[in-house]
């Protein structure tokens, strides 16, 4: 059994292997159809590492069976947006291929709805796997907020950073960890921000009409993490007054035997 614990784990490793040699190929083909520069390729590959790192370290602790047909989905997106991430580095030094990044962008954005539906088809949901792919989503919203930001000014960054803020406030204020009831309203709004970047970036509106749909897309995520971090905070106060209304009912309970306790004594 032991044996076929180790080839299983040697198996899921060698599946991040993989997807760090496909990142590192579609890198190249990327490099060769645009003459990408030294920004572009260094951000890929610090992208392709990274990944291959974390997701290795995360296996590791988890210890699945195998990696699953829903993760390699997610997998295939990832690699898309370490794509999207090199062309959206390069911009910053040459014209970018507007078309390939919206190519790219959209097909990871389709796939979003996919690594789901195969996981719950296939049984194989799992912790990690909604995890990677939460992770994914928030990244490819960070860098095309980055793009977008190049366009319409530094303020689009909020989209991308909010995400990450909230997690960094939940560092100093625990209560925000807890876990929130489900929202179609939350997933809505965050299937919003990758269409509403797509369409801002791909500059077919005019100027104005892209502004309002990024102020959309800015609007729309601070009401909805608004609402979330407003119920957190009513839910922590609602169980921090309940926890002192419980002691002096456990203390009660607790008088007989204190009585003779002192008895015996």
């Amino acid at each position: 059994m032991a044996l076929n614990n180790t080839y299983e784990a040697r198996l899921v490793q060698q599946e991040t292997a993989v997807g760090a040699g496909v990142q590192i190929l579609l890198l190249a083909l990327l490099g060769t159809a645009i003459g990408m520069g030294p920004a572009g390729w260094l951000v890929g590959l610090a992208f392709a590492i990274a990944t291959w790192a974390v997701l290795s370290r995360a296996l590791h602790r988890s210890r699945p069976r195998s990696f699953g047909p829903a993760n390699r989905v997610t997998l295939g997106r990832a690699i898309l947006v370490g794509g999207v991430t090199a062309l959206v580095a390069d911009s910053f030094e040459s014209s970018p291929p507007v078309t390939l990044l919206v190519g790219l962008t959209a097909v990871a954005l389709i796939l979003d709805g996919v690594d789901g539906k195969v996981a719950r088809r296939t049984g194989t949901s799992t912790a990690l796997g909604a995890r990677f792919d939460m992770e994914v989503d928030a990244f490819l919203i960070l860098v095309l907020s980055v793009y977008v930001s190049t366009q319409l000014g530094p303020w689009v960054l909020l989209i991308g950073g909010m995400r990450y803020a909230f997690v960094a406030a939940a560092k100093v204020a625990p209560w925000l960890n807890s876990p929130l009831p489900h929202s179609m309203a939350r997933k809505t709004v965050a299937a919003m921000q990758g269409i509403c970047l797509l369409l801002a970036g791909a500059d077919l509106l005019p100027h104005l009409a892209n502004l309002g749909v990024a102020l959309l897309a800015l609007g729309s995520l601070v009401w909805s993490f608004g609402r979330d971090v407003l119920w957190l905070w009513r839910n922590a106060r609602v169980a921090a007054q309940a926890l002192p209304a419980a002691e002096p009912t456990v203390l009660a309970d607790a008088e007989p035997e204190l009585r003779e306790l002192a008895a015996a004594r």
